[in-house]
């Protein structure tokens, strides 16, 4: 999976607050993401971050090239 930082996310499973839109704000071994709803940041191993995203909603990294 090509994940880029600022890339938006939709996870399978929503976040307390209601919205399961993330941006990716780290890249790496771990991903960093943070919530569009009310700003919470998680890190996840890749591993896991790959196995729990449903979709790559828009992909910021590539209108830097």
């Amino acid at each position: 999976m090509d994940i880029k930082l600022h890339d938006m996310v939709k996870m399978k499973k929503a976040h307390p607050c209601g919205v399961n839109k993330w941006e990716v704000i780290r890249v790496g071994m771990d991903i960093k993401i943070k919530c569009t709803g009310c700003d919470h940041i998680v890190m996840l191993p890749r591993k896991k971050f790959e196995k729990s995203v449903k979709e790559i909603l828009t992909s910021q990294g590539d209108s830097d090239e």
